[in-house]
């Protein structure tokens, strides 16, 4: 199991990681299989609510992306719900298809709650962003921007694109959020499965 450095402590152990892994895989394959999958968790510390994102990996390119900011469901239900989602109803890709299930590589990425930031305290490679004005919002998780390699002020514009705002809202009245991210996923396609 990949565990990144953006992670600021692990919060879920070694066995509860790879059971979000696996769970997201079940939520997968059971819709496609058109069956529902039992939704209680197997520890208590899984059923706390929090906000999480599933990231669908193929041949190491992005798949899907889909996730809740805000604490909606318990942690299991969220991974159920944004794995689903991230395979099936990211407007960025087709529906997976039963044929790509042994190629999906997953992400999970679980929040912490968001929190206002200036721009002069926003940490690459620790936080996340948020940037909304006028009705619109744009996110991106930790990692995206040490993935690309940008410092803070391209990490700040491309956040407000993601919007659909202008590269320097962020400097003109721009709403900024912050939240870290308990970051981690599979080696390899399927690895987290028995």
């Amino acid at each position: 199991m990949i565990e990144t450095p953006l992670s600021p402590v692990a919060e879920y152990s070694v066995e509860e990681r790879q059971l979000l892994l696996r769970w997201a895989h079940q939520s997968i394959r059971a819709r496609l299989e058109g069956r529902e999958l039992d939704h209680r968790a197997p520890t208590a510390h899984l059923e706390e609510k929090r906000g999480a994102f599933t990231t669908l990996h193929t041949h190491g390119k992005l798949r899907g992306c889909i996730g809740f900011v805000e604490a909606r469901y318990p942690l299991y239900r969220t991974i159920h719900e944004t794995a689903q989602s991230a395979a099936f109803h990211d407007p960025r890709f087709p529906p997976v298809r039963i044929n790509e299930l042994p190629l999906l590589q997953i992400e999970i990425s679980v929040m912490s709650p968001l929190k206002p930031i200036a721009p002069a305290d926003v940490r690459v490679g620790v936080h996340g962003l948020m940037i909304s004005k006028g009705g619109r919002a744009g996110l991106l998780l930790p990692q995206v921007a040490t993935e690309w390699g940008w410092d803070r002020e391209t990490f700040l514009t491309q956040t407000c694109h993601k919007a659909g705002l202008p590269g320097d809202a962020w400097q003109t009245g721009a709403e900024i959020e912050a939240f870290t991210a308990e970051v981690f996923g599979e080696d390899a396609p399927g690895s987290s499965l028995p």
